[in-house]
């Protein structure tokens, strides 16, 4: 695990009386006067001054650059430059009497990226922001673990600081693709094991305390191939799971949802598909008690394949369902229900946009009928691997780009749109190798995380290690400086195609992430 660059910020520290520390980006204020003003610095008395304490002073203090005034002796410390330093805590000295004061730099950091990772692969394939503020990530490695490839979860603190590390597998492959933290402070992680199960792949379900050791595992499939993709807790404290099937449906893959009890005992499953490949790599649990499915269908719909959107009933009876797509590849991989009780779905297209792929997303009301979708990109190939409706109604996408950022290869890939999926602004975050983000959220600070893979900054110079970035609410880490590109060129609204016809299609494409 490192850093790749430090962050730059400065730190004013001002002390009143006994002592006052105030943290500011930039602007140099202090106290002076008489008046009512009476915050002790040391706000919550645990011996420290640390964000909590400065939070106080802030808002306390109005409008940066306002005086402060405090009845008694004022005293102002200066500058204390960290552009250039490494620490994390600073020990502040004064002349008002001999108490030590920390500084707790690391919470004023808005912005940082780290990466994870040994001597073979790495690839990050979801994460969480925790209930402590940390992160978990659920990734795949070839380089700790039992067998070829193992899953891999990996728990930070705020700012990105590896807390704890644990992998699960046996001797053969074991792949984590998505992963979530339970009522209980633990997680459930879901993917496919080839070392275990009734056949060559099956659903792999893992529960963890909250240290990430395993409580218990179970799998799911036939005698072919079964791979999770998507995971819920329900709201019964038992788990949903949804991936793709070749033992069991009409057709080559189908899609397959699994429901479980809270230990992970199968209560009912359900294949949905046509005679051709059908993938589900998204699911949620909705509103009203039932499930919503998106992926892809090669079976259905107008193009070689389409996005393909189920919506089924408590007990996994399918609705209703709909596809959307031209006549090229349509690949849905993030599903949400908007606040509208509608539904909002992002992945990649080949029949619209500006290049060989674009950035597509699709809104759709609670019946599924399409209410606008537009595409984001360039010249090249973009693909949107997960999808966030944001705080302010708006959206949030992230996944890979190879028509902009630093260039040589793909970068990561951030959009936030308006609640009509106008484009705000964009981020690129990477360097001259291929760089690709898989997993997003949008933080409790307003600002995003990332995960995915990176091949530009991997620990041993060789193999790919995860990625984890930490942006402001404006997408931007320092480290990162991403070149402007004009919303105007990248967004195209486009007629979506919603058929309803079976059809038999050729050979399938496997997303390039789909692969590993």
């Amino acid at each position: 695990m490192k850093s790749l660059r430090n962050g730059r910020f400065v730190i004013a520290v001002l002390t009143v009386a006994c002592l006052a520390v105030l943290v500011v980006g930039g602007i140099r204020s202090s106290f002076s006067g008489a008046g009512d003003y009476n915050p002790w610095l040391d706000t919550n008395d645990d011996g420290k001054i640390d964000m909590k304490d400065i939070g106080a002073v802030a808002r306390a203090f109005g409008t940066s650059g306002q005086n402060i005034s405090k009845a008694g002796l004022a005293y102002d410390s200066g500058w204390l430059d960290l552009r250039n330093e490494t620490e994390e805590t600073y020990t502040i000295t004064h002349n008002l009497n001999d108490i030590e004061l920390q500084v707790d730099a690391r919470r004023k950091i808005p912005a940082w990226n780290k990466t994870y990772g040994g001597t073979g692969n790495e690839y990050a394939h979801a994460l969480v922001q925790t209930a402590d503020g940390g992160y978990a990530i659920a990734c795949t490695t070839t380089s700790f673990g039992a067998g070829s490839w193992d899953s891999w979860l990996v728990k930070t603190d705020a700012v990105g600081d590896m807390t704890w590390n644990q992998t699960y597998g046996g001797t053969s492959e074991e792949m984590a693709d998505v992963l979530v933290q339970t009522g209980d402070g633990g997680y459930a992680l879901a993917g496919y094991t080839y070392s275990f199960g009734a056949g060559d792949s099956d659903f792999w379900l893992i529960k963890t305390d909250a240290s990430g050791t395993m409580m218990w595992n179970r799998t799911y499939g036939g005698t072919e191939y079964e791979e999770a993709y998507a995971l819920v807790q329900t709201s019964d404290d038992g788990y949903a799971l949804a991936g793709r099937t070749w033992s069991f449906g009409a057709g080559d893959y189908d899609f397959w949802l699994v429901k479980t009890d809270a230990a992970g005992n199968m209560q009912w499953n359900r294949t949905y598909g046509g005679t051709s490949w059908d993938y589900a790599l998204a699911l949620m649990q909705t509103s009203d008690g039932g499930y919503a499915l998106a992926g892809y269908t090669y079976s259905f719909g107008a193009g070689d394949s389409d996005f393909w959107l189920i919506k089924t009933d408590a007990s996994g009876t399918m609705m209703w369902n709909r596809t959307y797509g031209g006549t090229e590849y349509e690949e849905a991989y993030a599903l949400v229900q908007t606040s509208d009780d509608g539904y909002a779905l992002a992945g990649m297209t080949d029949s619209f946009g500006a290049g060989i792929t674009d950035f597509w997303l699709v809104k759709t009301d609670a019946a599924g009928s399409a209410q606008w979708n537009r595409t984001y990109g360039g010249t090249g190939d973009e693909w949107a691997s997960a999808l966030v409706q944001t705080t302010d109604g708006g959206y949030a996408l992230a996944g890979g780009t190879n028509s902009f950022g630093v260039g040589g290869s793909d970068d990561f890939w951030l959009i936030k749109t308006d609640a009509s999926g106008n484009m705000i602004w964009n981020q690129t975050y990477g360097g001259t190798n291929a760089d690709w983000a898989h997993a997003l959220v949008q933080t409790s600070d307003g600002g995003y995380a990332l995960a995915g893979e990176t091949n530009t900054f991997d620990s041993y110079g060789a193999n790919p290690d995860f990625l984890l970035v930490k942006t402001d609410a404006s997408g931007v880490v320092p480290e990162f400086p991403s070149p402007m590109i004009l919303a105007a060129l990248l967004v195209v609204t486009s007629s979506a195609v919603i058929v309803g016809k079976r059809k038999l299609r050729g050979s399938p494409r496997k997303p390039h992430w789909l692969a590993l």
